[in-house]
Order: C-alpha cells, then sequence, then structure tokens
C-alpha cells in the first residue's frame, strides 16, 4: 500500500563507488514509523553541457578531486532539515521543495547527485510495501516491460581503444516477451565473445560491459554484430535482434567537424554516412547521432533519416523538458534519452516523459556509464510504458542488477505488456 503522506525523522548519506571506482551517493531517509528507504545515485562520464551539476569535491588529494563529501553534507544539512520540517503529501512537493531550496537553474548549489538521491529515496518512501513501478506510474498511462538494448561492443570515452563510435547495442526487437529478449541479448553477447577470440581480438570490456576491441571503423564493428546476431540463431532486424548506436558524437566533435578514424566529417558528412549505414546493416535507433550544439544539422539528420529510424537525443537534450520542448518546435529527433540524474529529481524526469508523450517522442530510459547496484530505472521504465531500456551489457552485477529486476516484475505480473511504445510500436 502506498503513503499519501510522509514524514521523516532522519535523513543520512554515504560516499559510495561506482561500478568505474568513483566516488557517488548513496542516500537513506527515515519516516516516522521508523521504516528505511535508500537510494544510489549514478554517474556519467560522456555528459551533455546543459546537464544539472554533480557537485564534485575538487579536492586533488581524495579521488583525484571526485570526491562527493560536499553533497553528503548537503543532504545530512539543508536537505535533511527541509525534509524533517514537516509532512509531505506527495513526492512532487518535496522535489520541488529542494528545487526551491537549492535555488540555480541546473541544482549548483545543492548538487543534483544530492538532490536526486534524496529524490530517489523519498519515492521509495512514499510507495512504501507497494512495488515501486506501480507507485510511479502517472494515471493514464500503461505500464510495460521494455525492449532492452544490450551495449555489447564500446568505444570512445567507455573502452581504452581507438573506436569514435561510443556504444553499439543489440535490441531483440521480434522477442516475445521480456524474458525471451533477456535470453537473446546474452546469446549474441556470448556469440560475440566467441567470434572475437577466434579473430585473435581482445574481449576485454569497456565501462558498460561490453567487449573494447582494437577496431577503428564503426561499420566493420556492424559486420561483426550481424555475424554475432546470426550465429546466435536469430534474424538480424526488426523481426529478430536488431542494431543500436550511439556515436555520442559530441565526445569527437571539434572546431566544427566530426574526428572519426582519423577523417575529418561535416555534418553532412555525417548524415549521409548515417544514411549508408541504415542501407546496409540492420540499424533501427541513432542516439546523438549529431553533436549537441549542432542544431541546424540535427534539423536535417532529422529530414532525411526521422522517417525510418529512431533519432534519439541525449547530451542536446539531457533530459530536460525545456530543451526537449525547443526539440519538438523545431522537429529535432524524434525521441529522447531519459536519465534521471540529467536533471536531478524523479518528479522533472517524469515531467519530461509526460512531454514525450504528448508531442509523439519516443523514450530510451537509460543507466550511466558509472552504475552502482540501485535498480530503480527498471521500475521507472516499466512504469511509464516507455517500452526501452538501456542498461549495458548482459554482464556486470551493476548493469545486470537492472536486468533481473524487471525478470521479477515480469514475473509478479505477466498481465504486463512487453514491446516498444509510441509511433514505432
Amino acid at each position: 500500500m502506498t503513503r499519501s503522506n510522509v514524514g521523516f525523522s532522519q535523513v543520512s548519506a554515504l560516499e559510495i563507488l561506482d561500478s568505474r571506482g568513483n566516488p557517488t551517493i548513496k542516500v537513506t531517509v527515515t519516516t516516522l514509523d521508523d521504516h528505511q528507504y535508500s537510494a544510489a545515485v549514478p554517474s556519467g562520464a560522456s555528459t551533455g553541457t546543459r546537464e544539472a551539476v554533480e557537485l564534485r569535491d575538487g579536492d586533488t588529494d581524495r579521488y583525484s578531486g571526485k570526491g562527493v563529501l560536499h553533497a553528503v553534507a548537503n543532504v545530512q544539512g539543508p536537505l535533511r532539515e527541509l525534509l524533517l520540517s514537516r509532512s509531505w503529501g506527495s513526492l512532487a512537493e518535496a522535489d520541488h521543495a529542494m528545487i526551491e531550496l537549492d535555488g540555480t537553474p541546473n541544482k549548483a548549489r545543492l548538487g543534483a547527485n544530492a538532490i536526486l538521491g534524496v529524490s530517489m529515496a523519498v519515492a521509495r518512501a512514499f510507495a512504501a510495501d507497494t512495488p515501486l513501478w506501480e507507485y510511479l506510474t502517472p494515471a493514464g498511462v500503461t505500464a510495460r516491460l521494455p525492449v532492452p538494448h544490450f551495449n555489447v561492443l564500446n568505444g570512445g570515452v567507455h573502452a581504452a581503444n581507438d573506436l569514435d563510435f561510443q556504444e553499439f547495442m543489440i535490441a531483440p526487437l521480434g522477442a516475445p516477451s521480456f524474458p525471451e529478449a533477456l535470453r537473446a541479448g546474452a546469446a549474441v553477447y556470448s556469440s560475440l565473445r566467441g567470434i572475437l577470440r577466434a579473430r585473435g581480438d581482445s574481449t576485454g570490456l569497456g565501462d558498460e560491459g561490453g567487449f573494447a576491441p582494437d577496431i577503428t571503423q564503426p561499420e566493420d564493428v556492424l559486420r561483426l554484430l550481424v555475424e554475432a546476431i546470426e550465429a546466435a540463431g536469430y534474424p538480424a532486424g526488426m523481426d529478430g535482434v536488431a542494431i543500436a548506436l550511439d556515436p555520442a558524437s559530441s565526445e569527437f566533435y571539434r572546431d566544427g567537424f566530426y574526428q572519426v578514424a582519423g577523417e575529418a566529417l561535416t555534418s553532412d558528412d555525417m548524415i549521409a554516412r548515417y544514411e549508408q549505414i541504415a542501407r546496409d546493416f540492420p540499424v533501427w535507433s541513432l542516439e546523438d547521432g549529431l553533436a549537441e550544439d549542432d542544431w541546424d544539422g540535427w534539423e536535417r539528420l532529422t529530414r532525411r533519416l526521422g522517417g525510418t529510424v529512431q533519432l534519439v537525443g541525449d547530451d542536446i537534450f539531457v533530459t530536460n523538458p525545456a530543451i526537449i520542448q525547443q526539440a519538438i518546435d523545431r522537429e529535432v529527433g524524434n525521441a529522447a534519452l531519459i536519465k534521471p540524474n540529467q536533471i536531478g529529481t524523479v518528479t522533472e524526469t517524469l515531467d519530461a516523459q509526460a512531454l514525450c508523450r504528448s508531442a509523439g517522442y519516443d523514450q530510451m530510459v537509460s543507466h550511466r556509464s558509472g552504475e552502482t547496484p540501485d535498480t530503480f530505472i527498471a521500475d521507472l521504465v516499466v512504469a511509464t510504458g516507455a517500452g526501452e531500456l538501456k542498461s549495458g551489457a548482459p554482464a556486470r552485477g551493476e548493469r545486470v542488477a537492472k536486468y533481473n529486476r524487471l525478470l521479477e516484475i515480469a514475473a509478479a505480473d505477466p498481465r504486463l505488456p512487453y514491446g516498444l511504445a509510441g509511433h514505432r510500436r
């Protein structure tokens, strides 16, 4: 049973480590009836410049300046004082009070990491004994198990190789259920490992659990993925296992050119390359195909490919409703990546998702490269009916935790629909 009103007796925080060995924050709230609820906040490496501020200490004598003791102090100081000051009638009420207390447009004073940790823990307190996804489901929204997008080969800032494109994902669009989609992802991942070993390539892992071989051309990776999909016994395409790309192009955009495998490419060069890739390979989704500041290029990309490929905005949208509205007005992209720590509260995340639904933009809920075992986003993606989740490879505990949580949800409620949502279903 959910709570309609929550009061708190204690709020605490702890500096913990994420999956890259960097500090992050864990928050625990205690309700007046002595129940505790916790949340751990992830951290990104490939980040948009307009993301809410992740507060770091800057003390080079600790964790190379990446400590979060100031964020911890803000939870245990002003945020604790606020939360204990009265009872709360809703998560949105508490979130808006924290935003007002911070008083900056990007949560720079208290830190989005501090505020989000409290917001997630408070959401769990309101959910109480009810599954979190049920509590988070907005009125009028049909909860849905998502198609998982597995990052099976890593490049960019997520891997120590020379591959400029950051994420190569497989998406079992043709699977009849989430458990079968997870099985397909694991099978293709295993098949890809075997192919890489047979070629003499490294099977070491990048930040998100994907393999990180020394390959430089994206098209060579795509050929490997098609081979791995078919070797695992699945058709490569929308009726079997498709491919999704996240080049994270802001990371290799310099002085007006995209630097890919030693070539300097214009926006139109990149668009032409993506068009050829979409013709040659079963790529159904493209995230951050162009840089966050290349809005004119995004408009042309959307006109050229938006009718056939899902074009996901991440660095350019940063889960910010105001920026997503600008994209809608300019007809930029047709889908948004959803990362709660980009905006800093659960309520604002839900607002961004509601805006996407109203505009017909699809959504892909996402982890970060620096993760924890916290499974909040698994419940969030089900609750909001987004239909798409990316949480890394089907490997590494912090990634698999999200997929295993979805298995639990699927087993507990077999009536939940599964698959893509929105206009691309």
